[in-house]
């Protein structure tokens, strides 16, 4: 059975080679696209610089908009005693700044870590979450968000979230300009595959980008129970603490599609976890049970 260092290099490894493929497959796309539907390279230049604008601005201000969504208050050592000192306590073993503590008024079972770097970091819990865990269950889940802090998971979804915006950006551009434009008079058989290729292309590509997306963010959930696993010293907390999440069914008010990847564990009232590998695809955290397995070593 490997430990959890072992498992920490074994998802970072993962990872990497996820984030190597998405990378690669972007290029090829764009490049593809651009080349199909005949248009100057430039226009993956412009949609970068867009893309990256608007995903930018969304990363600097990332925390203050998802608390604002949230609706969360500042936590205070006196109100949220369990909250605060397990934090303060793990921040000193993970030797990271103390992140900013809010909570969400929400009998709902769920947390969240946002923010640019460990510098400008935030942790958010429900306060059904801070009442209805253990100590070593709340450091389990604390653990796991300061380990997405420490390894700079915001950071890397949200360059994700700009390669995404690249592909989608570039191939909207190039359908309403080249069908705009395009006149079969001026184009040969070549001409037309060339085009219902790049058509092709330009459907699909966005949304294998964001599939891969996904598969980023299991990833990386794995890697921040591991991570947060070799904290605590104590997998048993965080692996307790998943499986009273999961049978919370009550869903939580504050959450949407747009910001449930960001919880420890998806909040959206609808939600189950998908059976076979094509459902799985689309899920924003992998199933409860592959984690628990990959936290108790069965």
């Amino acid at each position: 059975m490997k430990n959890f260092y072992e498992q920490v290099d074994e998802n970072k490894l993962r990872s990497g080679l996820v984030i190597a493929g998405f990378i690669t497959f972007i290029a090829l796309s764009a490049y593809a696209i651009t080349s199909a539907l005949g248009f100057d390279y430039s226009f993956i230049g412009i949609a970068l610089i867009l893309s990256g604008v608007l995903s930018f601005a969304s990363f600097y201000y990332s925390d203050r908009i998802i608390l604002s969504i949230s609706g969360a208050i500042p936590a205070t050592k006196k109100d949220h005693f369990d909250f605060y000192t397990v934090t303060e306590n793990l921040v000193r073993v993970a030797h990271i700044p103390m992140p900013k503590l809010y909570v969400i008024e929400d009998t709902a079972m769920n947390a969240f870590a946002t923010g640019r770097d460990p510098e400008h970091a935030v942790v958010c819990a429900t306060t059904g979450l801070i009442s209805r865990l253990k100590r070593t269950e709340l450091e389990g889940v604390v653990a796991h968000e300061l380990s997405h802090v420490r390894n700079y998971d915001i950071r890397l979804m949200s360059l994700v979230t700009v390669l995404v915006g690249l592909v989608t950006l570039l191939a909207d551009i190039l359908l309403r300009t080249r069908i705009r434009g395009r006149s079969d008079r001026d184009e040969g058989n070549l001409g037309v595959i060339l085009f219902i290729a790049g058509l092709v292309m330009a459907l699909l590509s966005p949304i294998v980008a964001q599939l891969i997306q996904l598969a980023i963010s299991r990833r990386r959930e794995f890697l921040a129970d591991a991570s947060g696993a070799a904290l605590t010293k104590y997998p048993e907390g965080l692996a307790s603490a998943l499986e009273k999440i999961s049978a919370d069914k009550e869903p939580l008010e504050a959450a949407n599609k747009a910001t449930a990847h960001l919880y420890i564990a998806n909040p959206l009232k609808n939600h189950h976890d998908s059976i076979g590998w094509f459902a799985g695809l689309f899920n924003t955290h992998p199933p409860v049970q592959e984690r628990l397995k990959a936290l108790r070593g069965g």
